[in-house]
């Protein structure tokens, strides 16, 4: 270690303690991000401790890198060289909790498992049931956006994000929001910071309004011909009173992947070799509540879903079936060491015509391909190589072929996840100008000296 390196260290140590300061090559790569690494991690165990780094960062002119539990560093989020990693781990209390007022306060650092598993004693739940699950910080979720089945019914974190806590680039301790659902006094400031991969700050609590927990659950498995079909199938189910807790569309391929070793009344098997492929389209539906009411909606779905082939899970398969759909992402990227993951976000009465549009541009490139869409719109379309493209581009031209399709209708377009190699292939940005003008103010204002190391303004979107 420098003699410089050292006495960072040693300061570091002075506000954290000596303990909570790594400097071990080896363990720092753990903390590693857009393929680089930092030079120390740093473990606050407090805000005003957070705040202290901070402040000690910008007056070096050191670059800090927000973590907790590193499940989605591998996100598609452009980082420069980062000195510091801020890891929230220690910070990982229940600060405070009012089952009877629906409220509840943590601490950025807590697992999301830990959290449900508080939340159950008081028959409660969040509807943070988000990808990478069972490792997952609150801290991290809320900071990178990522959305959960439960949207369908819930929303998504800015519907039932209360207010936060966090440290700007300056190193001061911000409150915006409250602990309570009637309180709207003031900006939502903390509403910037969801997404934000702590470009904006650092967040040390979050403030959340929790849901009662239902009785008892069931799943209808619907197959289909086409993604038309499933589609059609969705856009039934909205126009009807029923308003279930989760509805996927999946492609063949991604119906085999989450499926294909789950026991489910509908088979999701590929076809024996040289036999005709016949892989359905699929439909999962989820809802809850009484005997009566999961009569109903199961009645009722079954006649929605006409022709196709449908069967109801029971609740041991259904939560198997949705826990699957929950980790289509990390599943997807498991499948295929050089998966890249196209996000679209359409309206729904679109969504047929962008699952077509994708599958056209993947099926031009002959790149195996797997799609989940959400009823409310969002679509996760992974390109599965089996090998290393032949040319860098290809994967780029398929995210060039969705554009030229729908590039001119409302909706949106990222790539959440991709192989650092493939990023320089990537098409320009798309995200107008007057946007990216105003999302530059607003990082200004909370770091102006580039304290912090996250640069989504450079996100290929």
């Amino acid at each position: 270690m420098s003699m410089a390196a050292a006495a960072i260290s040693e300061n570091l140590g002075a506000i954290v303690g000596p303990a909570q300061v790594i400097t071990n090559s080896q363990q720092l790569r753990a903390y590693g991000a857009g393929g680089r690494t930092p030079k120390a991690a740093i473990r606050p165990g407090s805000d005003q401790e957070v705040a202290e780094v901070v402040r000690f960062a910008r007056t070096e002119k050191l670059t800090l890198m927000p973590t907790g539990a590193r499940t989605k560093r591998d996100m598609n989020i452009p980082t420069a060289e980062f000195d510091l990693a801020l890891d929230m781990g220690r910070l990982d209390r229940v600060v405070a909790y009012d089952p009877g007022d629906l409220t509840l306060s943590v601490e950025a650092g807590l697992p999301l498992a830990s959290l449900a598993g508080v939340l159950a004693e008081h028959q409660q739940l969040l509807p943070l049931v988000v990808p990478f699950l069972n490792r997952a910080t609150v801290g991290g979720t809320v900071a990178s956006g990522v959305d959960s089945p439960l949207r369908q019914f819930y929303g998504t974190a800015r519907d039932y994000v209360l207010g936060m806590e966090f440290v700007t680039g300056d190193g001061r301790v911000v409150k915006s929001g409250g602990r309570v659902v009637k309180n709207v006094s003031g900006y939502d400031l903390h509403k910037l910071m969801i997404g934000s991969f702590g470009s904006l700050g650092v967040i040390t609590k979050v403030n959340f309004r929790t849901f009662p927990l239902w009785t008892s659950m069931r799943a209808l498995l619907a197959r289909f011909v086409s993604a038309r079909d499933a589609v059609e199938m969705r856009h039934r189910i909205a126009q009807s009173p029923l308003r279930p807790l989760t509805l996927e569309i999946l492609s063949p391929k991604a119906a085999e992947l989450l499926f294909r070793d789950l026991e489910v009344p509908v088979p999701f098997d590929p076809p024996p070799i040289g036999a005709p492929s016949k892989a359905p389209w699929a439909l999962l539906v989820s809802f809850a509540g009484t005997a009566r009411v999961l009569e109903r909606y199961e009645r009722d779905l079954r006649q929605l879903a006409g022709a196709g082939e449908a069967a109801v899970l029971d609740e041991s398969s259904t939560a198997a079936a949705l826990a699957r759909v929950r980790e289509f992402s990390p599943i997807a990227l498991e499948s295929s060491p050089f998966a890249v993951i196209i996000r679209m976000n359409v309206l729904p009465g679109e969504m047929a015509q962008a699952l077509d549009a994708a599958a056209l541009a993947a099926a031009r490139q002959e790149l195996p391909w797997a799609a989940m869409a959400r009823g409310v719109g969002v679509i996760d379309f992974a390109l599965l190589p089996g090998r290393p493209p032949g040319q860098r581009s290809t994967a780029g031209r398929v995210i060039e072929g969705v554009f030229e399709a729908f590039g001119h209708r409302e909706g949106s377009i990222t790539i959440p996840w991709c192989r650092e190699e493939y990023k320089e292939a990537m098409p320009a940005r798309r995200t107008p100008p007057h946007d990216l003008e105003q999302m530059r103010k607003i990082r200004e204002a909370f770091d102006p000296t580039k304290v912090f190391a996250p640069d989504p303004l450079q996100a290929w979107i």
